[in-house]
C-alpha cells in the first residue's frame, strides 16, 4: 500500500493536547499495509522521545509512566514518519513493526467486529456503571462529574496521596535513579535514556533547561485557569531529565542532599 505524502511539515509545538490530561490521542498504522495497528496516548514528552530514537513512545494512564513499546516483549515499533490531523488533536505514528501490536499476540488491537441485536436485553451491573462514569469523566476532561461521583464512591487517591507525603522515602526517585544508573553502564539500545546519554552533557542539560521552562509555562497556565494541569507531568519530566544530567556529570544523590542540609 503506498502512504500518501505529506503536504508540509510542522513543528512539534503545534500539537493540541489535552487541556487537563496534557495527551494527545495516537493512532499507529502499520506503513508498509496500511492496518491499523492501535491506539494509544502520548504527551509532549513521549512525542520528543518518539522523535529523538525513531521508535515509538507512549504516556500510559494506566500506569502513570513512560511506555516504550516493545521494550519488554520485543515487538518495537521502528518509525517512518509522525503526522498531524488537520486539527493538530491526534497524531498518527506510520510505522515498521516488529511483531504483533496486540498484547493477545494478534497483530492488530483491532481484530474483533462489533455488532448489535436490537432485541436483546442489556443488564447493567450499577457498581460496573459507576465506574465507567467515573472512566468515561476522567478521558472527558469533566472535572465537576469527576468529584461527584468520588464523593459518592471513592476517595482512595486522595488517600494514597497522603501516604505517599508522609511516607517521605521517596522510593519512586530511588527506583528511578537506580534505571538511570543502570542505563549510564549498560547502554541498552532503543533506550531513550542510552540516546541522552550518547549525546553527553550538553544535550542532557538542554533537555533541563527545556523541561524547566515547561514547568514554568504549565504553571503560568494553571494560574489562568485556576486548576493544575499539567504541572506534575512536567516536573516528572524536570526531574528525570535533571536525574540523568547528575548521573553524566558524577553527582550523586546523596550530594546534592547534603548541599541542601549545609544551607539549613
Amino acid at each position: 500500500m503506498d502512504i500518501p505524502m505529506t503536504k508540509e511539515t510542522v513543528d512539534l509545538s503545534l500539537v493540541r493536547y489535552d487541556s487537563t490530561t496534557g495527551l494527545v490521542p495516537v493512532v499507529v498504522q502499520d506503513a508498509e499495509t496500511g492496518q491499523v495497528l492501535m491506539v494509544a496516548y502520548a504527551n509532549r514528552e513521549a512525542l520528543k522521545r518518539t522523535l529523538a530514537t525513531q521508535q515509538a513512545w507512549f504516556w500510559s494512564r494506566s500506569r502513570q509512566s513512560y511506555w516504550h513499546k516493545g521494550a519488554t516483549s520485543g515487538n518495537v515499533q521502528h518509525i517512518v514518519d509522525v503526522r498531524m490531523d488537520c486539527d493538530g488533536d491526534t497524531v498518527l505514528y506510520l510505522v515498521r513493526p516488529d511483531g504483533p501490536a496486540c498484547h493477545t499476540g494478534e497483530t492488530s488491537c483491532f481484530y474483533r467486529s462489533v455488532s448489535h441485536n436490537e432485541t436483546e436485553p442489556v443488564a447493567v451491573d450499577v457498581h460496573s456503571e459507576g465506574n465507567a462514569a467515573l472512566e468515561s469523566a476522567r478521558e472527558a476532561g469533566d472535572r465537576t462529574r469527576i468529584t461527584t461521583l468520588h464523593e459518592v464512591g471513592e476517595r482512595s487517591a486522595e488517600d494514597d496521596s497522603s501516604r505517599l507525603l508522609e511516607s517521605a522515602d521517596f522510593e519512586t526517585l530511588v527506583r528511578l535513579w537506580q534505571v538511570i544508573d543502570s542505563r549510564f553502564r549498560e547502554r541498552p539500545e532503543g533506550s531513550y535514556t542510552t540516546y541522552l546519554f550518547a549525546h553527553g552533557t550538553e544535550k542532557i542539560g538542554k533537555k533541563v533547561g527545556e523541561e524547566a521552562v515547561e514547568v514554568a509555562l504549565a504553571s503560568l497556565r494553571s494560574e489562568l485557569t485556576g486548576e493544575p494541569g499539567t504541572v506534575a507531568s512536567e516536573s516528572a519530566d524536570l526531574l528525570y531529565h535533571l536525574l540523568a544530567l547528575w548521573r553524566a556529570v558524577g553527582v550523586q544523590p546523596q550530594d546534592v542532599l547534603q548541599a541542601l542540609a549545609d544551607r539549613s
